[in-house]
Order: structure tokens, then sequence, then C-alpha cells
């Protein structure tokens, strides 16, 4: 009936009644002879606890997203323009400000490792749980693996080591920064904020050294598509060009929604949580305004529209390096290095915590002496070192990531609706600000920029939709079968079924 000898005593396809009492997320007691099996199970499932503080946590929330003020973004002036592009960073920053608040609320409501899941599980039941966590998989999965390849170019570009971009690159990144994990999760969050910080200040430098060249006449020199519905200078590609670049207006926060991941090993993370998110979206947004614009305007929109590192170009208006250019463009290795890093920790944890729901294979979800994920990060590093090295493209792995994202959100931000409907009366720590207002803007961006997926790139939309086609069948045929009442996500939906039952007697 299950796939670990230590399966607990009542794995069911609905958590409805009451649920077998849990550890407390995170609990490292060690199982004993009187145990019970659920108590033995989450023992050897257990993450350590108070590992990261408001600092850490916030620099977790920056490192995921930092490398997308280097690279990425600047492709969605081929799409929109200055202008399009503008409009799509705006309304993508307001969609993720809305979600990091709408999330802010329910990772204080539930601070587990199941982050989105968890949310959804309670929500929207075990199927939305599965369909939440499984889009978060995806986007944490193969952003990693995509990131990889941008390293090995970076390290090509830079000419380090006389080594060219290939699979010893990629296999050095995840053998060395999941080794890093393995130690530690205290170590491996100090490391990320180290290279975080290096990685942000080195854009700060930028701006400024980019401010002398800055000319406001550059920022509309795309020619015009005189076809194109409302196109001008500052829409070169008309309106329609706006919502093309809604993806890479996604680049300059896409991952910050993985902080609530962290919550088990998180210090007092009902307030640290919150807190956490609001400092790191309010970082990101003053990153992103000050890079597109001081990039755009240093050199032109369309020299940097295609550059595979834009923000060197913008620095090279004659192509002859400088020591600012190659000091920013190491500093982008840093950025790449950090966003891969976190990357990897927040696949880790929704790996782990579906595995110990039983939503995955639960042996994925053990943890070694040092409470790490040991299985789930080995199986997610060998993933990824396998797509980037069969692959090498880095840009469709990407738009794969963004397509699981855009699901993941609108799932998300629908559960903190259907809960704040549903039930008013759920204690929290923390509130949202506008309430179910500021979620279902979330909501319809969401959407918004889901469809926007298909307009850049059909091909890694379809590929998402494989992906999830197999994962929905797994799920369908065997492991809802299969589920743990005893997993904190699970426990907590299944209090809410057993109250309103209670209710409705």
């Amino acid at each position: 009936m299950t796939d670990d000898t230590e399966s607990p005593s009542a794995p069911s396809d609905s958590t409805s009644g009451t649920a077998p009492a849990a550890a407390s997320p995170g609990s490292s007691a060690s199982p004993a002879s009187s145990a019970s099996p659920e108590d033995a199970y989450l023992s050897r499932r257990a993450l350590r606890t108070g590992s990261a503080g408001p600092l850490l946590l916030t620099g977790l929330g920056v490192a995921y997203v930092v490398s997308g003020d280097y690279a990425g973004w600047n492709f969605g002036l081929a799409e929109g323009g200055f202008g399009g592009l503008a409009v799509a960073a705006v309304l993508m920053g307001l969609m993720y400000t809305c979600m990091v608040f709408a999330l802010a609320e329910l990772a204080a409501v539930l601070p587990t490792a199941g982050g989105g899941y968890g949310f959804a599980r309670r929500a929207l039941g075990p199927w939305g749980g599965f369909l939440t966590g499984t889009a978060i998989l995806i986007e944490f999965v193969l952003a990693p693996a995509a990131i990889a390849i941008f390293i090995g170019d970076y390290v090509e570009s830079l000419d380090l080591f006389g080594l060219t971009s290939g699979w010893p690159v990629y296999l050095a990144c995840f053998a060395v920064f999941i080794a890093i994990h393995l130690w530690g999760v205290g170590e491996a969050l100090r490391f990320s904020l180290v290279v975080t910080a290096i990685a942000v200040a080195a854009l700060l430098v930028f701006v400024i050294g980019a401010a002398p060249e800055f000319s406001a006449g550059s920022l509309d020199d795309i020619p015009v598509d005189e076809d194109a519905f409302g196109s001008g200078s500052w829409l070169p590609f008309g309106l329609m060009g706006i919502w093309a670049a809604f993806p890479f207006g996604m680049w300059f926060f896409l991952g910050v929604e993985g902080v609530p991941l962290a919550a088990e090993e998180a210090r007092d993370p009902v307030r640290t949580l919150p807190k956490a998110m609001a400092w790191a979206i309010g970082i990101l947004l003053v990153l992103a305004l000050l890079t597109f614009v001081a990039a755009s305007g240093a050199r032109g929109s369309a020299a940097v529209q295609d550059a595979g590192n834009p923000l060197v170009a913008a620095l090279e208006p004659d192509g002859e390096e400088s020591a600012l250019s190659r000091f920013v463009n190491y500093a982008g290795l840093a950025g790449l290095v950090a966003s891969f890093f976190s990357l990897v920790y927040a696949g880790s944890r929704q790996l782990f915590a579906l595995s110990r729901a039983g939503y995955l294979p639960r042996f994925l979800s053990l943890t070694s002496r040092r409470k790490s994920p040991y299985l789930g990060l080995l199986i997610l590093g060998a993933l990824g070192f396998g797509l980037a090295a069969a692959t090498g493209d880095g840009a469709r792995m990407l738009n794969v990531a963004v397509f699981g994202a855009t699901i993941s959100y609108a799932l998300m931000t629908l559960s903190h609706i259907v809960l704040r409907r549903r039930e008013p009366g759920l204690p929290r720590p923390y509130r949202t600000p506008g309430g179910v207002a500021t979620s279902g803007v979330a909501l319809a961006l969401s959407l918004a920029a889901l469809v926007a997926t298909f307009l850049v790139d059909r091909e890694a939309a379809f590929i998402a939709l494989g992906v999830y086609a197999v994962a929905i069948a797994y799920f369908a045929v065997y492991s809802r079968h299969r589920l743990v009442a005893a997993a904190p996500e699970e426990e907590f939906a299944a209090l809410a079924e057993a109250e309103a039952e209670l209710n409705r007697d």
C-alpha cells in the first residue's frame, strides 16, 4: 500500500475527519520505542528549526531574483519596446507586490515547508494542493537548470580557467552548491546572503557608472512597426507588445514567492516571514527600476534588446572593455550563482513537502543528521544537471519555468480569496493590506501573464502542459490514495474539514 517502510498508519485519499496528531513542523525529536508511527515518520523528515532570521530570509527573497536584473529582462524590449516593457514591468511588479502580501498572510497562518501547496491544500482540497505544488516544482526544477547554462556562458565569456560552457561546468555547479546545502541550511543561507550582497552592490555601482551616459532620447530608439495597432516611438510594437512583454517583466521578480518555503527553518516564522517578504519585494522593485532605466538609457534600447549581458553592453558603447564593465561582468556571475543557489534550496523544500505528505514518493523527504533533505537535493540536482547537459537551451527552460510559475500564482492567490471568504474567523497573525481586493488584482494579472507565455514561446508552454499531464496521471492513479494525514499541511486541512462538519451538525 505504501512505498516507504516507515510510513504512518494513516495514509488516505481524503483527510476528512480528525487526523492523527502530528509533530510540530521541523521537530527534531528522535523516535523512541513508545513513539507513535506518525511521530516516528515525521522525526525522520525534520528540518532544522530556527536557522534563519529576518535578514537571511530577506536575502533569500532577493537571491531568488537578482540574476534577472543582470540578464533576461532585456529581451522584452524586442517584444514591446521600452514603453511596452515598462508598462509590463509595472504591471508585473504590481502583481508580485499584491501576491507577496497575500502569501505573507497565508505563510503566517500555515508556516510550513509546503508553502503554496499547503495554502492551496486547505483552500482547494487535495487536487488544488497537488496542482499548485507541481506548478511550483516545475518552476524550481527548471530555473536552476537554466541558470546553470547561463553560468556556463559567463564562465566562457570571462575566460575563467580556460573552460567552455558545457556539462563539466553544469556538473560543477550542481555538485559544489548542493554540497553546501547538504552541509546545513544555516551555512547555505549565509553563503547565499554574502553572494547576493555582492550582486546587489554591483548593480548599484552599475547604475552610478551608467549615469553619465544616460540619455532619455535613447530609450525609444527601436524602429516602429507601422502595422502594429497603437504603435509609436514608445510602443514600437503596439499595444499587443505590452502583453507579449509580460514574461520578461516577470524576470525582475520571478522567484520571490519562494520565501515561505523556508518557514520550518525560520526563527519565529509567523513574525519574520511577512517582514522579510515585504523587505524583499521592496528591494526588488527599486533594483528593477534603476537597472531597467539605466541600462536602456545608457546606450539605447535597440543596443541592449538582444544582448546576452545587457549591463555590460550598456557600459561598452564602442565595444571596448573597461574596468567597470569587467567588474559588472564578474558581478553578473555572482548574481547567477546567488539565484542558482537559492532556487536549488526552494526546489528541494517543495519536493520535501510534497514527498512528506505522500504526493511524491516518501523516501524523497528523508533528512540527514544535519536535517537536510539529502535525497530530494540529490534527485533535484540530477534532474537539473541532466536537463542542462541534454538541452543547453536555458531560455527555453526559463520559459517553461515561467509557465509553471504563473499557474502557481493564480492558484495561490485564489487560495487567499477562498480562505478569506470561507473561513473569515481563521486566526490571522498578519493580514493582507486590502484583503481580497489585493489578491484579486494578483489573480487577474497572473492569468494575463499565463496567457502571455503562449505569445512568447508556445512550445515551452506546451512542454509545461505535458509535464503537468504526466504528474496529474501519477496523482490520479497512484499517490492520491497514499496521502499522509499526519503531514502538517494535510493535518491543517483535515482540521478545517472536521470543524466544518461540526458546524454543519
